[in-house]
């Protein structure tokens, strides 16, 4: 039985990798520092083997008898990488430079990064510039998400050798129900407004284009990619998305799958700038090369999202739980609180920090 080290596992594409991995009869070791708790991991805790660490310090032995590493750890979006930049840099580029170096060194062979197809944007200022990008297009990153993510990725080809096999995926925009859920990505947020607004409201018109990727396919597409022969993967770059949609058309597919599960919705255009991204992307080379192809669709994955968040009662949605920058900074303003007023409930020994009230 091969074993694999899921670096962050516990998060939204994590735990659904975890639970593909599973049932194709991989073991699996996850290494997570467990930001959004152990909630996502519920349904598969007594299959897998955790170890609580953080990916820039974790000790060498998580690395001990592994067949491949597939990292999927880090800040995983734009707000969350520009409110601490430092921190984005040191998971995202710095810690995967020395995951990637303590596995060459262990002999681990096969090393899968999860980027991003933001990588690809081009915004909506110039309509000349408008194209569908395929992995050899020119590419210069400028946010902070996307630009930590594509330094990573240089590390990693730099060093891709005949002992040394990275594989890097750029996802594009990831949607679906997962056991550790957000409602901070586009398809995503439709479900959840449209269940508690009744509404969906298209900022600057929704004209924008966006990759997609439903959050199973995506887990199909690293499972693909451990798969594949080695040969032919060493060093390559794979974009993977289910199709490219303006989000206006986007808006159109969900407000239809949501009518047939007897949610109605009305769509709402906002046409304020607001800084938005626009990049479409080709698919053609891992469809080429490794016959990988999406089977789940936006609607079929809406119809799920409704069921799935009832079953689950994941309806309290105003939970920062689901919002990675909302409970990145309400951890970081409990961490302060804590320091002075250490154990929630059990009585300190002594006072940290004495105060005078007039």
């Amino acid at each position: 039985m091969k074993k694999i080290l899921l670096v962050g596992g516990a998060g939204y594409v994590g735990t659904v990798l975890a639970e593909e991995l599973l049932v194709r009869g991989y073991a699996v070791r996850i290494l997570d520092r467990l930001y959004y708790g152990r909630q996502g991991l519920r349904d598969i805790k007594d299959r897998i083997e955790l170890v609580v660490d953080d990916m820039r310090t974790f000790s060498p032995r998580v690395l001990e008898n592994l067949d491949a590493v597939i990292n999927v750890g880090g800040l995983s979006n734009d707000p969350t990488a520009e409110y601490n930049p430092t921190a984005n840099y040191e998971m995202n580029t710095l810690a995967t430079q020395r995951l990637a170096e303590m596995c060459k060194g262990q002999g681990i062979r096969r090393f899968i990064f999860a980027s991003t197809c933001s990588i690809y944007d081009r915004g909506v200022s110039d309509g000349d510039i408008d194209i569908v990008q395929d992995e050899e297009s020119e590419v210069s990153p400028q946010a902070a998400y996307s630009s930590s993510k594509y330094k990573a990725e240089r590390i990693l080809l730099d060093m891709a050798d005949d002992d040394f096999c990275p594989i890097i995926l750029r996802k594009g925009t990831v949607f679906g129900f997962s056991p550790r859920m957000r409602y901070d990505l586009v398809v995503n947020t439709f479900v959840k407004y449209a269940l508690t607004e009744g509404r969906l409201t298209l900022h600057y018109g929704g004209e924008m284009w966006r990759p997609l990727i439903n959050v199973r396919d995506a887990a199909r597409a690293y499972i693909t990619c451990l798969q594949a022969e080695e040969t032919a993967m060493r060093g390559q770059i794979f974009n993977i998305s289910q199709g490219n949609y303006r989000i206006s058309e986007l808006a159109l597919r969900v407000q239809a799958a949501l009518r047939e599960v007897g949610v109605e919705v009305e769509i709402y255009p906002d046409y304020g700038y607001r800084g938005v991204r626009s990049y479409r992307v080709s698919t053609r080379k891992i469809e080429h090369m490794l016959g990988f192809r999406p089977v789940v669709t936006v609607e079929e994955s809406v119809k799920e999202l409704v069921h799935k968040i009832r079953e689950y009662g994941y309806t309290d949605f105003d939970n920062p739980r689901y919002y990675n920058i909302h409970w990145m900074k309400l951890l970081e303003e409990a961490q302060v609180i804590t320091q002075v007023t250490g154990s929630v409930f059990e009585a300190p020994s002594t006072l940290a920090v004495s105060e005078v009230v007039k």
